[in-house]
């Protein structure tokens, strides 16, 4: 497979079945733009989309209950759906599914740490040069319980990272605890936490920057670089703040 030379540059929405995706929903009925939608599994029955990434066999679905709750809508999304899905195998009963290109990307990247399907489409991003990555039910470990963490978070924050050091804007939905997106500003640099001034991470034009967060003005909105769109006015809830 070549690659795909209009996705070059363009700012791409991967869309996990993680809580947080109802924040891709806020952020489109907002306004906020995104080039294409990328579903991971599942979440392509319930969302326009552009592409699917599902990189188990369609036979998971179509042959056995192994997926669960998502065995029948994806059975009847496979079937029906004409692609792109990309995946590792093709099958005759669903006309829309490709190939991964797995042997581009491990070579173009030279990595092959790719343990679960949300880390299969951010290379996919990587290798078709995406400027902007957007992230929205991408969750794997929730606040409160502490004894739920889905696998595969260590490998999708480390595609993650590839994507950043490559110079890829990369977002996260504020309210997901990828890349500790939800953990409070002055909590967020371990250490520096504990302190009765901690240190506070301001993002603006010129970078990353450092800054107690005593010596902020309280009235200045502290921006945090991997947040989407958190402080935007126009993204403010119109519901009243007093119920």
């Amino acid at each position: 497979m070549e690659k795909i030379e209009s996705l070059k540059g363009k700012s791409v929405a991967i869309v996990g079945m993680g809580k947080s995706w109802f924040d891709y929903n806020l952020a489109k009925s907002h306004g906020v733009h995104f080039d294409e939608v990328w579903a991971i599994n599942g979440v392509a029955s319930v969302i326009f989309h552009d592409r699917v990434f599902m990189m188990d066999p369609a036979s998971r679905f179509l042959d056995t209950e192994d997926a669960g709750g998502q065995t029948d809508s994806m059975a009847k999304m496979l079937k029906e759906h004409k692609g792109p899905i990309y995946t590792c195998e093709l099958d005759d009963r669903c006309p829309g599914l490709v190939d991964y290109p797995i042997e581009e990307v491990i070579k173009d990247t030279n990595c092959y740490y790719l343990n679960n399907t949300v880390a299969y489409s951010i290379a996919f991003a990587l290798w078709n040069e995406v400027a902007v990555l957007k992230m929205f039910g991408v969750d794997f470990s929730y606040k409160g319980n502490l004894h739920f963490a889905e696998a595969g978070r260590g490998c999708t924050e480390f595609w993650l990272s590839k994507c950043i050091s490559a110079g890829m804007q990369v977002e996260v939905a504020s309210t997901s605890g990828l890349l500790d997106t939800d953990v409070p500003a002055e909590q967020k640099l371990y250490g520096y936490h504990r302190l009765s001034n901690p240190l506070v991470v301001m993002s603006d034009s010129e970078g990353l920057k450092v800054e107690k967060l005593n010596n902020l003005d309280i009235k200045k909105k502290v921006h945090q670089p991997v947040l989407i769109d958190r402080y935007d006015s126009h993204l403010m809830s119109p519901e009243p703040k007093k119920w």
